[in-house]
């Protein structure tokens, strides 16, 4: 029988989820034995292919990322939100309080650390902001939901498990993380 094939893709969050799935450790390894892990954010493989198991972590807060949950979606069996940026939006909502307009304007020219001396917020560089950053169930179907921030290495080798062993998992409770 052929390893379940698993895509992941890293969209508006930070690296913490996907660092806690190599804190699994030397258990990596044998996860790996089992499945085939096709694409990741390391990887830059720009078309994600048919998978069983398609993984999101980051909220989204813009048009090109919509489209990569909408493809990602269309091309698994199984989705799983990781994170709590995917699950909840996470502190990338903290922007929701304020129109995508002044959310550029603090980022580009607005910050203490910004270094920006013309003034300059990209325009047709950058993809077309959304109204407000969104978990992932806002715009396609998912089916498993990984709380955390970053979610534990152990919750996140859990699921996995299951999904190898045939059963679609939630996460139990105290298995949860919100630190």
């Amino acid at each position: 029988m052929s390893k379940p094939k698993v895509a992941t893709v890293w969209l508006e969050a930070c690296a913490g989820c996907h660092m806690s799935f190599l804190d699994i450790d030397e258990r990596i390894v044998d996860l790996l034995d089992k499945v085939e892990l096709t694409s990741c954010p390391i990887t830059d493989i720009k078309e994600i292919p048919k998978v069983t198991v398609g993984v999101i972590s980051g909220a989204l807060g813009n048009d090109e990322e919509v489209h990569i949950a909408r493809d990602i979606r269309e091309k698994c069996d199984i989705l799983i939100a990781w994170g709590d940026c995917a699950v909840m939006g996470g502190i990338n909502s903290m922007r929701n309080f304020m129109k995508p307009e002044e959310a550029l304007e603090v980022g580009y020219k607005d910050t203490l650390s910004t270094v920006n001396p013309d003034g300059v917020i990209p325009g047709e560089d950058l993809p077309k902001l959304l109204p407000m950053a969104i978990p992932i169930d806002d715009e396609v179907k998912v089916d498993v939901y990984i709380p955390g921030c970053p979610p534990d290495a152990d919750t996140i080798l859990y699921v996995f498990q299951e999904i190898l062993e045939g059963r679609i998992p939630t996460v139990p409770v105290d298995m949860m993380r919100y630190d």
